[in-house]
């Protein structure tokens, strides 16, 4: 079949998860963050997700609002970063996260071909919603679909499944992007065709499933579709 359906995970995809603490770091006042902005941020990316992966394992579903302060919590006492100031401006900017540059132009060719856009989220609607709004790409996309509609996270198959419930579509018929192999991972063992944005160059994770691509940025995801 052919593909229809393009879908993106939002954090680390589409959206750069690293700005919050980057834009942050280069603050007047913030010259402690300046010191260890790339260690914060790889920390708070790392707990943010260990502990979705945690707390599906245990059943313990919460927003992932809340997850994304509890990580931004270890990561800053990790760092001996107290300052409840810093932690609230972190967390406004992390609704205001920078889309990377090829995103609006490579949505934008998808949208003029024909194609439905659109996230496949950890993240709560307005978040997610917020960011996207703030990166200019929203009008882009056809819609916002959040694991908060299942309570539970990625890669949990009844996530992967609301894209099949929302555009009325087969799983070959879907592009699926993830710059998270585990994520990818997933996709691709549920049945979509898959493309993992590898931009780190890491090593292809030892799961049950792999990506069908393998990208260092999306620039050219709209000739897999």
């Amino acid at each position: 079949m052919p593909i229809t359906t393009c879908i993106f995970d939002a954090y680390g995809t589409l959206l750069d998860v690293n700005a919050a603490a980057r834009e942050a770091a280069g603050e007047p006042g913030h010259q402690k963050l300046a010191e260890v902005w790339p260690k914060l941020a790889a920390d708070w990316r790392a707990k943010q997700l260990q502990y979705t992966w945690l707390r599906a394992v245990a059943d313990q579903h919460c927003d992932f609002w809340q997850v994304t302060q509890d990580g931004l919590d270890w990561a800053m006492e990790a760092s001996n970063l107290d300052d409840p100031e810093l932690r609230e401006r972190l967390l406004a900017l992390y609704y205001e996260l920078a889309a990377y540059p090829e995103v609006p132009d490579m949505l934008a060719t998808l949208k003029s071909r024909g194609l439905n856009t659109a996230i496949l989220t950890n993240g709560t609607p307005d978040m997610v919603s917020a960011a996207c709004g703030s990166a200019g790409i929203d009008e882009l996309l056809d819609d916002v679909l959040s694991v908060q509609s299942v309570g539970v996270y990625k890669p949990h198959d009844s996530v992967y499944a609301l894209v099949e419930q929302r555009f009325n579509c087969t799983r070959d018929e879907v592009l699926f992007v993830s710059s998270n192999g585990w994520d990818a991972a997933g996709a691709a063992g549920f049945g979509f065709d898959t493309v993992w944005v590898n931009r780190a160059g890491d090593p292809l994770d030892r799961l049950y499933a792999t990506p069908d691509h393998i990208l260092t940025d999306l620039t050219t995801i709209p000739d897999f579709a």
